[in-house]
Order: structure tokens, then sequence, then C-alpha cells
């Protein structure tokens, strides 16, 4: 399979190019300007979480609570500005900060007191939307700061400064897997701890240190959310972890950890932005759309699991390689 797609990107960035194209031919709205920009704007949020979620899972974990950090952070942000008068660009940094905290939670208590980081992130899940309805009596805040729409609107030389976040964001991401430490630690953790441990790898540290990252994408991801439209909400970030974890299966992030390539996922991230795009240009109702997303998964999924059998199987159909006879030149 290695010797047919070449490089890790291929295969994600080929499903992205086949769904545009259905797409397109089912809409031609879809190639306007005006919605090639909104996509921008769409997938900017869904990718900066997802890099979160992909590290995660590279080191073998499986993170579902970054929805329910949206809405505790947009809250958070929302009220230190509108309610309390702090400082915006404090509020902001604060925000941040306490997302990398929310994330070094979860990586603590998945990695030192060695609870699954399912049931982990699934209690946070819950925990962090609770929270987020403790804040302004469950109410969203609206029209937080003039401060805060030019940072999700805003252009800097004609390019949507969500695009510069996201570029930004995975060439640091990209930088981290392939050339730190922490990247290959992360990916040997992943791949199998045993080992790594005897390799003189900190499992529980790399494992800490992957969620917090997670819990900072969160917190970027809450701050754009807010700036869209100006407000915080508790019911903001629903269902965004889905969407995170599917980017990352579909850009062929194994489950099972160490195994993937973190710009694969934003190809992931386009794949899902587009097939939600194009059902909301075809008027699909929004409970078909939530099932035709599960499908995707669930797909995704499968096609993880079952890599070696697939490829087993594609390579069979393949004709064999006609073999090069060599010839001996005599004296």
């Amino acid at each position: 399979m290695k010797d047919i797609s070449g490089t890790a990107l291929l295969g994600p960035l080929a499903a992205m190019v086949i769904v545009a194209l259905l797409v397109a031919l089912t809409t031609p709205r879809f190639l306007e300007a005006g919605n090639l920009s909104n996509l921008v704007l769409q997938v900017s949020i869904v990718a900066l979480v997802a890099i979160g979620s992909t590290l995660v899972i590279f080191s073998g974990g499986i993170d579902l609570s970054p929805g329910s950090a949206i809405a505790l952070l947009s809250m958070v942000f929302a009220v230190m500005v509108k309610l309390v008068g702090i400082d915006f660009w404090l509020a902001l940094i604060a925000t941040l900060a306490l997302g990398a905290l929310l994330g070094s939670v979860n990586g603590f208590v998945t990695a030192y007191l060695r609870i699954p980081s399912f049931i982990t992130t699934l209690a946070a899940l819950s925990a962090f939307k609770g929270l987020a309805f403790l804040f302004n009596n469950g109410s969203p805040v609206f029209q937080v700061s003039p401060l805060l729409e030019p940072i999700f609107y805003g252009h800097v030389f004609s390019l949507p400064l969500p695009l510069v976040y996201v570029i930004l964001a995975f060439g640091a991401a990209h930088w981290l897997m392939r050339y730190a430490r922490l990247g290959r630690c992360i990916y040997a953790v992943g791949g199998n701890p045993r080992a790594a441990h005897l390799s003189g790898i900190d499992v529980r540290r790399t494992q800490f240190l992957a969620f917090t990252i997670a819990g900072l994408m969160a917190a970027a991801g809450a701050i754009l959310m807010a700036a869209r439209l100006n407000s915080g909400s508790p019911n903001y970030g629903a269902g965004l972890e889905l969407q995170a974890i599917a980017a990352a299966v579909i850009g062929g992030a194994s489950l099972a950890g160490g195994r993937g390539h973190v710009l694969a996922t934003l190809l992931g991230a386009l794949t899902i932005t587009i097939v939600q795009n194009g059902l909301n240009l075809n008027g699909v109702p929004s409970p078909l759309q939530s099932i035709i997303v599960g499908v995707i998964i669930v797909i995704a999924v499968g096609i993880d699991m079952w890599r070696v059998e697939l490829g087993r199987a594609f390579g069979r159909l393949l004709p064999a390689r006609a073999s090069t006879p060599v010839h001996k030149e005599g004296a």
C-alpha cells in the first residue's frame, strides 16, 4: 500500500478531492467564492481542536471532552471580559491557560491515576458541560467585546485570519511530531508503551503532555467560537469532539496509537467540513446529517481496523510485477 500511495497524505487527499467533486456535482453553489470563504471559516475550529485530539490518539488515548471544554471556556472568557471587566488580552491568555489546565487534569487522571482515557474524558465531558451552565445562570453572554469579532473575521494580506491560525498551528504540530523529542516520544508511547518505557521514555509524562496540548487547542477553538458569534454559551461545541476524532481517523491516525501524520488530520477536517457543507447546501435535514457523519466515522474506523486485510486484498487485485531478467556480461 505504501508503494501505491507513496505518502501518508495521498489517501486522505484523494478522499477529500473525491468528496469535494461529488459535492460540486450536486450543487453549483459549492464552488462560489462566498461559500468557499465560509468553508475556510467553518473548518478552522474543527481543525485546531483536531490537532489536540490527534496527538492524544497518537499517544494511545482518546479525548471525548473538547466539545464541553469549548462550552466552558467560552463562558469563562465571556464572563471575564463582559461581566467582570478583565482586560481583553489578559482574559484571552487566561482562557488559553485554563484550557491547558483542563487538559492537564485529563492527562493526570489518565497517566498517573491509570484510569482509561475513555472513562476520564467521558467524565470530563459531563463535568465541563455542567460547569459551563453554572456561569451566568446558564444563559449565554452576548456582545462580549468589539475586539473579539476581528479575531475571527479579520484578514492578513487578504488571507482570513482563521486560515492563518490553522497554517501556523499545523506547522507547529508538524515540527513537534517530526523533529521534537516529545513528538517522537508520543509516537513511541502510542506504538508500544512498555517498549517506550524500557527505552528510557517517561510514558506517564508523555501522555500527560499530550492531553495538556489537547486542552490548549480546545481553548484556541473556544476563543474562535466566541469570536465567530461575539458571545459565550454553554451550548457551544456540541459534537465537536466527534468531528475532531473523525478528522484524525479520516486523516489516517490509528486508534491503536503510534501511527499517523498530523498534517493528514487537516485533510480529514476539510473532508468532514465539506461533507457537512454539501449536506447544508442540498437542504438535507439536520437529523439525517448526524446519521451520515456517524456512518462516515464508522467507515473511517473500520478502514483503520481492517487496514492490513484491505491492503492484502487490494494487493491481490494488482497484476504481478514482471521480473526483469538479469544479464551477466561474459569476459
